[in-house]
Formats: structure tokens, sequence, C-alpha cells
């Protein structure tokens, strides 16, 4: 596996790859609060079965530049990040793999720039109007959304953020995981990148910036879908994955009723073998 700088829209994206570079490309996109090292499974599984498999460190994370202001990070911006991005590495169509807040820029990328994708693979993000329309309709949803609430005050998310050595963030990801996922060495690494210069408050800035982006109607999606759900996710409720299936022209569902929202991690070979059957699949 390899590591370089891709210029973007004005940006410095910092890029994990690996696999012969005039395979098919697999892209993979991560979400809060993790990087391009959250893929280092996916990226070497698929560049071994004859991929070229890419994991960028996504605007305002780890090493990636981290332009300033809410408004940098509304998903229009991140969209563009994605979609010239794969315009520079491919005249082909590409494989488009995402988790969590990296699902939200997969969704609306195959919505805005459908001729890039030939496949969208989706890991517990829910279709972006349905995300809407549970924040506004289903209590229980709303509950377990309350640190997207918190996040959108000023400054003192970014204090509780790192205070105690980022316990929070810390917390946040091994407590709602399956026990014994993540490792004290995954997490200093995890640490690392969090303390970058003005990573917090631009990985932030992703929840800010949704304010900016709930009043958009979003369509369903043309591109082949897979929507792969670990039903114990504690923050998104399972019931969106089914009405996420509704909004997709071309979709398929994989319930993992032990995983819970960290399913990449918990489950890499399961995760793995799915997407790559997908990736195989004829397109009817």
């Amino acid at each position: 596996m390899q590591e370089r700088f891709d210029e973007v829209n004005g940006l410095r994206l910092h890029v994990l790859h690996e696999g012969e570079i005039s395979a098919p490309i697999i892209i993979f996109l991560h979400g809060f609060p993790e990087f391009s090292f959250a893929w280092q499974k996916q990226v070497s599984f698929f560049a071994q079965h004859g991929f070229y498999a890419l994991a960028p460190d996504q605007r305002g994370y780890n090493l990636s530049s981290k332009p300033k202001g809410v408004k940098a990070y509304v998903i229009d911006n991140l969209v563009a990040d994605i979609a010239a991005w794969i315009k520079q590495l491919t005249p082909n169509k590409v494989i488009l793999a995402a988790h969590d807040w990296g699902g939200g820029v997969a969704w609306a990328l195959a919505l805005k720039h459908p001729e890039l994708l030939e496949k969208l693979v989706i890991m517990n993000m829910p279709h972006l109007a349905v995300m809407k329309k549970h924040l506004r309709t289903n209590p229980k949803q709303m509950l377990k959304s309350w640190y997207a609430a918190f996040f959108q005050l000023p400054v003192v998310p970014e204090l509780v953020c790192r205070m105690w050595d980022y316990r929070f963030l810390v917390n946040a990801m091994m407590k709602s995981a399956n026990p014994k996922t993540f490792t004290r060495l995954q997490m200093q690494q995890y640490k690392q990148a969090w303390s970058e210069p003005n990573a917090l408050t631009s990985m932030l800035n992703w929840y800010r910036a949704f304010l900016y982006d709930i009043l958009k109607k979003y369509p369903k999606v043309t591109v082949p879908t897979l929507i792969i759900w670990g039903k114990k996710d504690a923050t998104l409720n399972a019931q969106m994955a089914h009405d996420s299936l509704a909004m997709c022209r071309q979709g398929k569902l994989v319930m993992l009723d032990n995983a819970t929202h960290w399913l990449h991690h918990e489950m890499p070979d399961r995760v793995n073998q799915i997407i790559l059957d997908f990736a195989k699949e004829e397109l009817v």
C-alpha cells in the first residue's frame, strides 16, 4: 500500500492506494471521525483481486487540505472534490464504496454525476432524503442523533472532543462497536489524525454545513446500488436502510444482524466478499 497527494479543486487530497493503475478502479470514502486508514483491509483485498483501490482523506480530514469556514463543507463542495478527482484518475466509470458521512457524499455524487459511476456501495448511511425525513419525523432517530445537534455549537464541541486525550471520540467509536473491534494502536493512529492542525473544526464542519443542505430535494438513485447495513448500529435505525433501498431504482440490501455501525472493521472478510460479488455481478 502506498500514499500520495493529489491536487483537486485547489486542494491536496492525501490518498492511500494499491494495485495496478490500469486495473478497474474502486474508491472508498470514509465517514466521521475516521480517515483513509479505515479502509486498509478493503484497499489491500481489492488490489489483490484485480482492482486499483484508492481511499482518500476527504477535505478537512487528517493530511488533506482543510479550508476554513462552514460553507466550505456543504455537500456540493464535498461531491465536487470526488467528482473532479475521478475525472483525473480515469475516463472510465468507477465503483464507489462509502461509509457514514462518506456515504452521504456518495449518495449525492450518484445523483449529480451518475455518468462517473458503474456501481455504488453504501455502508450504514441512509439516502439523504431518508435521513432528512427521519430527522424531522422519527423521535427515536432524533434522540439517536443528539450529537449532531451538539456539534452545531461553536467551539464547545472541539473542546469536548479534545479533552482527556480525545476520550469523547474514542468512546464514540469503541463503545458503539462490538468488543475488541478497535485496538489501542488503531486508536493512537486516529488520535494522530484528529490532532492535525484545524482537523477537529473541519471534521465538525461537515455536520454544521448539513443545515445548508437539508432544504434540498434528493430524488431516486439510478446507479446500481448495494446497501450493506450493520443492524446493531447505535446511531442510525435499521428502518432507514429499507427506506433507502426504496430510493434506488436498481437496489439491493444486505443486512448484517451481528454488525454495528463499524461493520467494515468488525467483519472485513464478509463485507469485502459481499462488495466483490456485487462488483463482479453482471448488470441487467
